[in-house]
């Protein structure tokens, strides 16, 4: 599968935050990577947390993706969000037993957390390869494609 390689030389429009995370993601690949999850062993906690995740992305998931321009990712992590409470609603209406509060607020953490671990490496597909796919988790995971 080929993808677009127009890597800016710089990142000079880009805020700190995201160019420490450019520059890290240019340097050791993708999440999943081998050499990857060595740098991130090297790192501090704290660089660790701020080049794996994403805080604002873990409060405010589906406006921030279309505020990045990750439309497609975001509307498939919405359409996953939706086949999970449809599911959950259909076991209800099903068995009659209800869920409970605690299991729809640990739905509603974990898509907290995937639009978390999801947004930085997107982000950096998205400005650095111009890739706009509907797959959120595109380029992670130990065999990804994008080089």
């Amino acid at each position: 599968m080929g993808y677009p390689t127009s890597t800016p030389a710089t990142y000079d429009d880009l805020k700190p935050k995201w160019r420490e995370r450019f520059a890290f993601f240019d340097a050791n690949g993708h999440p999943g990577a081998p050499e990857y999850r060595q740098a991130m062993r090297g790192l501090s906690f704290g660089k660790q947390m701020r080049v794996g995740s994403n805080v604002v992305a873990f409060f405010f998931g589906p406006i921030y993706f279309f505020v990045l321009g990750l439309w497609k990712k975001n509307l498939s992590l919405l359409g996953i969000w939706l086949g999970v409470v449809v599911a959950l609603v259909g076991l209800e209406a099903i068995t009659g037993v209800t869920v409970s509060d605690l299991v729809a607020r640990a739905v509603g953490f974990g898509m907290a957390a995937l639009y978390m671990s999801t947004a930085n490496y997107a982000y950096y597909l998205h400005r650095t390869r111009g890739i706009q796919g509907w797959n959120p988790f595109e380029g992670t995971g130990k065999r990804a494609p994008v080089r």
